[in-house]
């Protein structure tokens, strides 16, 4: 009897062992989703080639915060990602010449301080104590020394200096600010009158010494520069690094390459073009610096072309004049034969390579990348890729770009049980004849033979584009994930279709991008049998709030709106920002040199008439916004509701241009889809 009872259970477990899976039920992409998604950055391969090291950040809502800790993983797939820090506030991996150690950035003290950690294990210990911290390291090429960037006080001459600066402002009692020249707050942040400065310090450990001592400007640039502004030369004798001493820095988008010995003296200005020159990288042998370029002063859209600068002539080449499309994050082979770059093309941002002499071409198409690095052997890039159904992940490829292999799949399992659609792009005859593209996001458990609502998306820039790439901020798959078929549109003054088609947007807010935007939604509803006419939304940030505020007194075609931090009355809009350069080419003047212009793109200007505003309208904002000044959104939302018009007003105080912790973006995300609920159900 035991003998057949065993038969019996043997039976039965080789029946459930051979049966087919069931398939797991997947769901739509919730705010659960979103928030639980590892985020990966700063990728950075081993000197060796055998190791990628990367910053993984995760969301804290308990925290309101980003956790960020230091990965790496090998190259060859071999060994599975390994967590090295659990500090909670690690970023910017960068590995040392001989691939032992790592440098990176931690705030685990309170304060941004260098730390060192040996791939023996550890927490790493602090490099740096600066009290007004440290950042931006690099190594150099001999491996002695860690450049890095601190904001100091420019007429102190050493740390005790600004400690007691900085405890004497605390203990003050009045919080007043006092000024005599622009710019005086940028972005999210106030001036407190120190500027970032370039610093050494021996990679053993000892005092660190300021390369620019005394300067009164900020490397790397505080308008528009990053960490690549600061670059090694080969023989580790001398930084190469981006400064704007323009003034007032409100005005100019000029930045200069400037280069200072690490023995001390002088800075030298080695560039002069009216643009932005920024991301020095030295050739291998030492000759050459490469680096980005914008040749048109006072525009902060102009392409990036690929420069290079003689060291011993002094001349300066143009390698990529005829290549219609921006050069981002320039970076030599090891041979000094080529270098790397991504740039937009379309809708994805493919790795290029250039010979040097020679023409750019793809070696990594139809894919959108980002954080390019090479190993020392020049062998194998490191680099993310994402897409808008695959938040990034760590890559690797030969030089070439073949045999590109995914080499960590943080969020493979979260994934596999959500269910998103690729974006399908479409092409359209816009404004003028031009040739306009579309991308299209069907919703979850699409059934052709059902009619959904459509949500037009407006990007912001407004020089930017939507991408085949993945979003936090604004998730164009949670967007759809309700049962929306979103479809954004890249009208004029979006990168990544020539420079023309960028410069098309000039003083021309509101003229051929909100015909080439209306074409494209007429496009959708003609072509996809499946979207409801009847149920149109649409919504957008920075620039596309703006639009949003357009729409709102030019047509009455959508049952809602959704504007964030969007600029409504020019004029006051030029007053309120920090970086005035942005207003004055992009209107082509101030209010007062051309106010026609600022009278005819504005929003407010439209809505004089009683009763102009129809359309039920969320209005979102920032009151940290120094971009974009949150009292935008306040006239705009006072104008509707004036006007007895639907609306709402969110607003956090403790948010800037985009919100960012992780609580506020969910309750952005639930009102957002609320309020589409309330007029597209």
């Amino acid at each position: 009897m035991r003998h057949l009872l065993r038969i019996c259970f043997c039976s039965a477990l080789l029946i459930l062992a051979t049966a087919p899976a069931r398939t797991q039920q997947k769901h739509p992409l919730t705010f659960d989703d979103l928030i639980s998604v590892e985020r990966i950055s700063e990728p950075m391969i081993s000197p060796d080639g055998l190791w990628v090291a990367y910053t993984v950040a995760k969301p804290d809502l308990a925290a309101n915060r980003l956790t960020r800790n230091i990965w790496i993983v090998s190259t060859s797939g071999t060994f599975e990602p390994r967590q090295l820090t659990r500090g909670g506030s690690d970023s910017r991996p960068r590995w040392s010449p001989d691939s032992k150690r790592l440098a990176f950035v931690s705030s685990r003290t309170g304060t941004e301080q260098i730390y060192l950690l040996s791939l023996s294990g550890g927490e790493g210990d602090p490099l740096t104590a600066l009290s007004t911290g440290a950042g931006n390291e690099q190594w150099s090429p001999d491996g002695q020394w860690i450049a890095f960037t601190s904001a100091v006080y420019p007429d102190c001459h050493d740390d005790a200096c600004n400690r007691r600066r900085d405890e004497g402002r605390e203990k003050d009692p009045v919080k007043a600010r006092s000024y005599d020249h622009l710019l005086f707050r940028h972005w999210n942040h106030w001036s407190d009158g120190k500027r970032s400065h370039v610093f050494v310090i021996a990679s053993s450990g000892g005092a660190p010494r300021d390369l620019t001592s005394g300067a009164d400007y900020d490397v790397p640039p505080d308008e528009r520069g990053d960490a690549a502004d600061i670059a090694f030369s080969p023989d580790s004798k001398e930084i190469c690094f981006t400064a704007v001493t323009d003034r007032p820095e409100a005005t100019s988008t000029n930045g200069d390459l400037f280069t200072v010995s690490l023995t001390g003296g002088e800075p030298r200005r080695i560039t002069t073009n009216p643009g932005f020159d920024g991301h020095p990288v030295y050739s291998p042998d030492g000759h050459s610096i490469a680096y980005h370029a914008q040749f048109v002063a006072g525009y902060e859209s102009d392409r990036w072309r690929l420069m290079l600068y003689d060291r011993a002539t002094q001349k300066v080449s143009n390698l990529t004049e005829n290549f219609d499309r921006s050069v981002q994050e320039p970076l030599w082979s090891p041979d000094g034969r080529r270098i790397y770059f991504v740039a937009e093309d379309q809708a994805e941002q493919p790795v290029y390579a250039i010979d040097v002499p020679g023409a750019p071409h793809p070696i990594a198409p139809a894919s959108y990348n980002s954080e390019i690095s090479v190993s020392a052997d020049g062998k194998t890039l490191a680099f993310a890729r994402s897409s808008l159904t695959m938040p990034a992940e760590v890559f690797a490829a030969s030089a070439d770009g073949a045999h590109a292999r995914q080499l960590t799949h943080h969020n493979a399992s979260l994934l596999s049980k959500v269910e998103m659609n690729p974006p399908e792009p479409f092409w359209l005859e816009g404004a003028d004849g031009a040739r306009v593209e579309g991308l299209l996001i069907r919703p979850p458990g699409f059934d052709a033979s059902k009619k959904y609502p459509l949500l037009l998306l407006v990007h912001g820039g407004p020089q930017g584009a939507w991408t085949d790439d993945w979003g936090y901020r604004w998730n164009e798959e949670l967007f759809a994930s309700p049962g929306y078929v979103a479809v954004m549109i890249n009208p004029r003054g979006s990168t990544g279709y020539g420079q023309k088609f960028v410069d098309d947007i000039r003083d021309d807010w509101g003229g051929k991008v909100y015909d080439d935007l209306m074409k494209g939604t007429d496009y959708a509803l003609a072509h996809y049998a499946f979207i409801d006419g009847s149920r149109t939304a649409a919504a957008g940030g920075s620039y596309g709030g703006y639009m949003m505020d357009w729409f709102a007194t030019h047509t009455g075609r959508f049952k809602a709106l959704i504007s964030h931090a969007g600029p409504y009355d020019n004029a006051s809009m030029y007053g309120g920002t920090e970086e005035l350069w942005f207003m004055e080419h992009d209107i082509a003047g101030t209010p007062w040199s051309n106010p026609e212009s600022y009278r005819k793109w504005s929003p407010s200007t439209y809505a004089a008439a009683l009763g102009k505003f129809k359309t039920p309208t969320l209005v979102i904002a920032g009151e940290m916004d120094y971009r974009v000044p949150y009292t935008q959104s306040l006239q705009f939302f006072t104008e509707l509701q004036r006007q007895n018009v639907p609306s709402k007003l969110l607003i956090f105080p403790d948010e800037g241009h985009w919100i960012s912790k992780p609580q506020n973006s969910r309750l952005w995300y639930k009102t957002f889809q609320d309020w589409l609920a309330t007029y597209l159900k």
